[in-house]
């Protein structure tokens, strides 16, 4: 997905956090500067679909000019990336040893 909230913000002639913290209060949605910074400055991993009703009721604005699909790889396309073991590609866990290994060990004193 790509995060469109400055161009969204930009069409209401809004160029600062600051400006779109004052929106979002005048919808009654109250968020800190730092979050609405981060909102401004970064994609957010998650949000709320609460958050995002408020966001689009402060810019007016639909949710499709707030988030665009970016087209997704085939999976044919992707390298491997497959993690494996350092080796000469045998099993990712060594075996145990047949007959026990060895002498067990003692539980620890009270």
């Amino acid at each position: 997905m790509k995060w469109n909230l400055r161009w969204a913000a930009a069409k209401r002639d809004i160029w600062r956090p600051t400006q779109l913290q004052a929106a979002f209060w005048d919808v009654g949605f109250t968020s800190s500067l730092s979050k609405v910074a981060a909102l401004w400055s970064n994609k957010p991993v998650t949000i709320r679909l609460e958050g995002l009703d408020m966001i689009c009721a402060a810019l007016q604005c639909p949710v499709a000019d707030l988030m665009e699909a970016e087209p997704v790889a085939a999976v044919e396309d992707r390298p491997n990336t497959e993690q494996r073991a350092v080796g000469d590609g045998g099993p990712a866990r060594p075996a145990p040893r047949p007959g026990g290994g060895g002498p067990r060990r003692r539980l620890p004193p009270n």
